[in-house]
């Protein structure tokens, strides 16, 4: 197994069995490093169940590949898996699901123990630098050595670089270009940053002149926005994205369960209502205080203006800057620790029923080294579940 996170440890786990030995090599000192700072620390396991017609969906690259991977082990078998080893789970509002423990050393601890039961070596500080196809199997060239076995499983992770695939190279495997995936918005010349910490819980962010679009809790930072909508929307629209240097338009509804005639309409009637109120001082639509202030300093409704009073022209100024709130994107911000990359070995040249290489016998793949990714909320790691348990089973099918 090349590679020590969490499509490794799994497929290591689920390969072995007597007469089969497993060793992982990691490049690092660290193991399951990238489980370990997980949900802040807290490991976002997989998401609530869901039908795999479904799940496949939150998948902005692989979800053809992943419905028939996800067949042979989806959701329920990651919840009965963890369960059964004394690992109690837990679903929050949003479907997210994290150990109780709200630590992800519970999730470590759990994956370290099943392959010291199932007595797997460990090869830490070990990166391989080639892998090349021999007669009865491969060769592994390490800084430690070079070391022969009959099957290997790249699970290596996906990486912000091409020169980290290089290693794969005599294979003749079509890798895409990694690129940036699960990103926030820059907006380095918007004056909105200065609402940093501002939320909303249900807002829709679209990029202007693509279909692209997502809906969810918006967040204002120091950057720009973030947010699990904007988060969601940088992963469906990475490719866009990365093929305009990341320069774009967003446009922003912040409370996606009004349209733009629900506004006004809404705005018309409450001004009716409560004609002496000043607007400045009486947030609607659940937009927080100091947003709505910001709205209506852009709509050029003054602090003392009153809903009776505001003319058709700021009327409608306002239902924009609720409506379609325009910000100009420069530039991302990722997270150095979670990245996610879009791109790795093309899923054309994988069998989706048993993660082997079409050209290679005995070579397989699993996890994010393959061209397929998740948004957040567990799916990454649902896929690295799944993507390992089957190269396992595949693995120990072919040699028992």
């Amino acid at each position: 197994m090349i590679g020590g996170g969490a499509a490794g440890y799994f497929a290591a786990i689920h390969a072995s069995a007597p007469g089969i030995e497993v060793t992982v090599f990691e490049k690092t000192p660290k193991l399951l490093a990238k489980v370990k700072v997980s949900g802040g620390g807290r490991c976002n396991v997989t998401h609530r169940p869901m039908e795999i017609s479904k799940l496949v969906k939150n998948y902005p690259r692989g979800e053809k590949f992943l419905k028939r991977v996800f067949r042979q082990f989806s959701i329920a078998q990651t919840f009965e898996w963890f369960q059964s080893r004394g690992v109690e789970l837990k679903i929050e509002p949003d479907g997210r699901v994290f150990p109780s423990s709200d630590s992800s050393q519970t999730i470590i601890d759990c994956l370290q123990k099943e392959a010291e039961r199932l007595k797997i070596k460990i090869q830490t500080s070990t990166g391989v630098r080639e892998l090349n196809p021999t007669e009865k199997g491969f060769e592994l060239i390490t800084e430690k050595g070079a070391f022969r076995v009959d099957k290997v499983v790249v699970a290596s992770g996906g990486h912000p670089k091409s020169e980290a695939y290089h290693f794969l190279k005599s294979l003749n495997h079509r890798v895409n270009d990694p690129i940036p995936s699960l990103f926030t918005f820059n907006t380095p010349g918007e004056p909105i940053r200065g609402l940093m910490g501002i939320a909303v819980p249900e807002g829709l962010v679209k990029i202007e002149g693509t279909k692209l679009s997502y809906q969810g809790p918006i967040l204002v930072t120091h950057w720009g926005v973030s947010g699990p909508a904007v988060l969601k929307l940088s992963a469906f629209g990475a490719e866009w994205l990365h093929d305009h240097h990341y320069q774009a338009r967003a446009i922003i509804n912040w409370n996606a369960n009004f349209g733009e005639n629900d506004y006004l309409q809404h705005l018309t009637n409450y001004a009716k209502a409560h004609p002496n109120r000043k607007v400045y001082s009486h947030s609607l639509f659940d937009i927080p205080s100091r947003l709505w202030e910001y709205l209506c300093d852009k709509a050029e409704i003054g602090e003392n203006d009153l809903f009776g009073n505001l003319t058709k022209k700021r009327l409608n100024r306002l239902v924009q800057n609720l409506f379609c709130h325009t910000l100009a994107v420069s530039g991302k911000t990722t997270f150095k620790e979670e990245f996610v990359t879009a791109g790795g070995i093309s899923l054309d040249e994988v069998d989706p029923e048993s993660m082997q290489s079409k050209y290679h016998p005995g070579l397989y793949f699993a996890g994010e080294v393959l061209n397929l990714d998740g948004i957040t909320g567990g799916f990454n790691f649902q896929a690295a579940w799944s993507t390992g348990f089957l190269t396992g089973k595949s693995i120990k099918n072919a040699v028992l």
